[in-house]
């Protein structure tokens, strides 16, 4: 089921880096509840907020297509591109 998704991998990273929901709050630049409630997924964070999380946590995100022939992340694409 993907009804909490975002909300765990956030909870993921921030646990495997022995972050409190404070630490990482304070490291982004939001509120501790406001972690809180993106893990619970209460509120929705905006990709740029995910790839900031993931970037203190030590994780980059790519995509990549389902063959395997393409892997990209949110930098590589341009603004023309879109």
């Amino acid at each position: 089921m993907v009804i909490n998704m975002i909300g765990n991998v956030l909870r993921y990273m921030r646990r495997k880096n022995k972050y409190k929901q404070g630490q990482i709050s304070r490291i982004v630049g939001v509120a501790r509840n406001t972690i809180s409630q993106y893990e619970t997924e209460t509120i929705q964070p905006t990709f740029d907020m995910i790839e900031k999380i993931a970037h203190n946590c030590g994780y980059k995100i790519y995509f990549e297509s389902l063959d395997g022939k393409d892997r990209f992340q949110s930098k590589d694409i341009s603004r023309k591109e879109l």
